[in-house]
Order: C-alpha cells, then structure tokens, then sequence
C-alpha cells in the first residue's frame, strides 16, 4: 500500500477544503514546493496533487506552483484538477506529472479518458468522487446519475492506472475512510483503487493494513497529516513492515 499526501492547490496555497466547500478552505502553507519537499524528506514515495481552482475552472489555474513542486522534489506526483483535453494531459506529462488524474472528462467524455490511457501507458488514473453513492463532477459541485461502480467499470479494459474513490462526505472532516464503498469498487473493477476522503487516524491507517484491504492500491491523507492525527514515521513504518511480511 501506498500513502499519499495531499497538497490542495487554491490560489497559488496550500489548503484543505470540508466536503468540497471552497468556502471553508483552511490554509496550511503559503509554499507549495516547500511542503512538497517536507513530505518527500519525511519518507512518502509520492505526492497527490490537486489544483482545486481548475477543477471548477476547467483548466490549469495553479500551474506555477505545480511547477515549483516539480522542479523541487524527486518523489513522482500525481495531478487532478481542470485536466479536460489532450493537450493539457501531455502537457503536464512532459513537465514530469507521473500521472493525471481525470475526474469530470471521465464522465463527460470516456472516449478521450480511454485514448490517453492508450497514448500514455500507466500515467493516466480515473478520479472518481462519490456523495451518497453518486459521482460528482465540475469540483464536486453537481451530481451525475452514475454510481462510482458504473463508472469504473467503463474503464475496465481501457489501461488506466487506478481509481482514485473519495467518498465527498467524509472528505476533509476526519470521520475516517469509508472501506465498504471503497472495498465494493475494488472488488467491482480490476483496476487498482486508492482510497481517499476522511482518513483521521492511525487507526485508519492500520484499519487499511487489514487483509480485507490487501487489493487496496493505498490511500491519500490530507487533514489528519496536517494537523498531526497522523505520525508521518510511524505511518511509514507501519506500512514497511507490513510489506514486510506481506512480501
């Protein structure tokens, strides 16, 4: 398993949102790049990335300090937010993203979701953000009528990377994942999932280390970390040794 963190993007600063609401955006850091490189030296082996103002804005709006990222740490980064077309899919790709994400394209358009997995091998995941079983899309703001299962089963033979589940209700208010939805879509689909939205504790943590959660691809803590619910070191730790007996 893999534990991400996560950097919001929202005008140029890190933040976490509660349950998507831009209006309640607590501010965590003015330096992006600095935060990115505290957690690659604290020991994470990637870094999730959204930029929240291109999710409602629906292209790039928070380039500069992606860049800045990028140019600052080695650790591979995964990017969502505002990624609607090819061209900004390979833009990124060729400033060094190790992979997009794609939210609301999967649901508008998966025809061109399937032809950027197929252009680009294994850099390309399905973001899929649910609110009582529905996906949602434009930065959360609307619902659609397809379930989270429903959508990633149109993916299945596409090439993509992995499902990125966040349960929306749960995101940013620490109630901890919600692992029967996100055990449902991994067993629903073949693609790797990771598991986002409310992670809170250590005990989320080792909840996720669990056997049940084995098909698990890993998960992204975002608030906990940064308020210090979450031990990075021993997180980490954690996670080594299961590998440990695991592999």
């Amino acid at each position: 398993m893999i534990l991400f963190p996560a950097i919001d993007l929202k005008e140029g600063r890190c933040v976490r949102l509660v349950q998507g609401d831009m209006a309640q955006a607590t501010v965590f850091s003015d330096d992006p790049a600095a935060q990115a490189a505290a957690f690659e030296r604290q020991g994470f082996e990637w870094l999730h990335v959204v930029d929240l103002d291109g999710a409602f804005a629906g292209r790039p709006m928070n380039a500069a300090a992606v860049d800045a990222m990028l140019n600052g740490i080695s650790i591979p980064v995964q990017l969502g937010g505002g990624i609607r077309d090819m061209r900004t899919v390979e833009g990124w790709l060729e400033k060094g993203v190790a992979r997009v994400i794609l939210g609301t394209a999967a649901v508008r358009d998966p025809d061109f979701v399937r032809e950027a997995a197929r252009r680009h091998p294994g850099r390309i995941a399905v973001g899929i953000d649910a609110k009582d079983g529905r996906v949602a899309v434009e930065g959360w703001a609307q619902t659609a009528s397809l379930t989270a299962q429903e959508l990633g089963r149109r993916f299945e033979d596409a090439g993509v990377a992995a499902i990125i589940y966040t349960d929306i209700t749960r995101d940013g208010v620490l109630k901890g994942l919600n692992i029967p939805m996100t055990l449902a879509l991994a067993d629903a689909v073949a693609i790797p999932v990771v598991a986002s939205g409310g992670l809170a504790s250590m005990r989320d943590i080792e909840r996720l280390l669990e056997p049940d959660c084995a098909k698990l691809a890993g998960a992204i803590t975002g608030r906990a970390l940064y308020d210090g619910r979450i031990d990075p070191a021993e997180a980490l730790a954690l996670i080594r040794q299961r590998r440990s007996v695991v592999g």
